[in-house]
């Protein structure tokens, strides 16, 4: 009997250090996955006063276009969280949009090869960015309904757990044609 009475608190303790160690793994994969969209929302950033150059020996009159995103990168490049980033990559994509249709007014721009090979990249940055997103988004969904659901909610209270920001960044940049890569 007294052995009995023993085994559940042993047992109690190991649920809640194998819970513990668990929201911990998911707590840590969401923190490694932000540091992929990270990386390549750096990626599009570095990309980006190229583009900018690129159009600009062809559209000078166009200064307000480029000063915005210049802007607008410099406001990305500070956001604190995801959603802060989500909203700044969101506008700077618009921008990058104005930008990508302002540059297709420029048949000898659309035929540079610098121009073309920095849509390719942008695109490819792109596509890599919503895999991380996805990735990580994932990532936060299982560390909140952890956090969430019973009996896990317990032990994630008592360490103050908080769940998660999703990364919302859903408008791809596109040319007016369709696509980056013409």
């Amino acid at each position: 009997m007294l052995e009995a009475l023993l085994l559940i608190p042993i047992a109690l303790l190991i649920w809640g250090i194998v819970i513990y160690n668990s929201l911990i793994r998911d707590k840590n994969r969401v923190l490694q996955s932000w540091s992929d969209i990270d990386v390549q929302l750096k990626r599009r950033h570095d990309l980006i006063p190229k583009l900018v150059e690129a159009v600009n020996a062809y559209a000078h009159y166009e200064r307000s276009t480029l000063d915005e995103i210049t802007r607008m990168r410099k406001s990305a490049e500070s956001a604190q969280n995801p959603t802060q980033q989500s909203a700044a990559e969101t506008a700077l994509t618009g921008q990058l949009q104005t930008l990508i249709a302002v540059a297709e007014a420029y048949p000898e721009l659309k035929a540079d090869s610098q121009y073309l090979d920095l849509l390719q990249q942008i695109s490819e940055v792109e596509n890599h960015i919503q895999y991380a997103r996805r990735y990580y988004n994932g990532s936060v969904k299982s560390l909140n309904v952890r956090i969430d659901s019973f009996p896990d909610m317990l032990i994630a209270g008592f360490f103050r757990f908080r769940p998660a920001e999703f990364f919302e960044f859903d408008r791809p940049l596109t040319s007016t044609t369709g696509n980056l890569e013409q």
